[in-house]
């Protein structure tokens, strides 16, 4: 049994029987580690669990949001606790990512941090891990002191 802040690593997958589970076990990698008070998400993309992804690429980003949302509660902690965001995007625009991603992904942060701001680093790519996927998001969050 590990300590609630013990430095060995605790590995977490995302519940259930589903694409996305069989998807993680497939490619032998976790959806998130805690080692002591830190947790880190491997990057989550705004797919259903179904491994489909919304027409829309505001609502991409939204469900982008709500599976790092369910990836930290695996792991015992949620958006506000979130210290670091890096987002990956394809593009919007020629020369930038883009007024209506960063503008999501900005809305999203505000209602979700509880007030925190969290740092963050956004990045355009050519591409992502899979087909039709415009956005990822990676976390890290600090296990608050009573928990």
């Amino acid at each position: 049994m590990h300590e609630v802040n013990s430095p060995e690593p605790r590995f977490f997958l995302t519940p259930g029987d589903n694409p996305v589970s069989r998807f993680q076990e497939q490619l032998g990698y976790s959806q998130a580690v805690r080692v002591g008070d830190r947790v880190e998400i491997s990057g989550q993309g705004g797919w259903n669990l179904d491994l489909t992804f919304p027409d829309d690429l505001e609502a991409e980003i939204v469900q982008a949001f709500d599976n790092v949302a369910m990836v930290l509660g695996e792991a015992g902690v949620g958006w506000a606790d979130v210290v670091s965001v890096d987002s990956f995007h394809l593009p919007d625009a020629d020369d930038q990512i883009g007024e209506r991603p960063t503008r999501v992904m900005v809305e999203q942060m505000r209602a979700r941090t509880g007030g925190r701001r969290p740092i963050w680093t956004q990045v355009g790519v050519a591409a992502l891990g899979a087909p039709g996927m415009r956005v990822e998001i990676r976390v890290t969050a600090t296990v608050p002191a009573d928990a």
